[in-house]
């Protein structure tokens, strides 16, 4: 099993429901990469503000660093990871990580965060979110996945397309 997995998205994809998950099924630890962000970047988003490249950088670093750390047991953390190049940041600490996307069309994923009540990322950042999100490249370890059908469903997509690409 890789020391580390990003499961990533844009909001409302469910990262870290889908991430929570699947730690629990592969013994993994969970880090939600929401409650990594600095309280300044939490109010920006929550005033509908999108973060700039200079507000995730340090964000991102930690990302890695916390991947990094986790020497014992595998660590899973859900982090949007929208570009390559933050996905390569993360790399740049944590070199092994395995990034997991998480795609779901528009509709479902505005549905989605409508129905989360009290979290700081507004539905109205969906469409910076959409238009930032470059998709896995065939050099980046990882896998892209439909997060649809539910929770379970989506982890036992995710467990066996790990296990096709011998990346458990």
């Amino acid at each position: 099993m890789p020391q580390g997995i990003v499961v990533m998205g844009v909001s409302g994809a469910g990262k870290s429901s889908v991430g929570q998950a699947l730690a629990t099924q592969l013994g993994a630890s969970f880090i939600d990469g929401d409650s990594l962000h600095p309280e300044a970047n939490v109010k920006k988003m929550a005033s509908g503000v999108p973060l700039t490249d200079e507000d995730r950088w340090p964000w991102l670093h930690l990302v890695g660093t916390q991947l990094s750390s986790s020497r014992d047991s595998a660590t899973i953390v859900a982090c949007s990871a929208l570009k390559r190049s933050y996905r390569d940041a993360i790399r740049t600490a944590a070199p092994a990580t395995t990034f997991i996307l998480l795609q779901a069309d528009r509709p479902a994923l505005q549905d989605r965060l409508t129905q989360r009540p009290g979290h700081f990322m507004p539905a109205s950042l969906l469409t910076s979110q959409l238009e930032t999100l470059e998709e896995l490249q065939s050099d980046e370890s990882g896998v892209m996945i439909e997060s649809t059908g539910g929770i379970d469903t989506t982890v036992e997509r995710i467990r066996k397309l790990l296990e096709r690409s011998a990346v458990v």
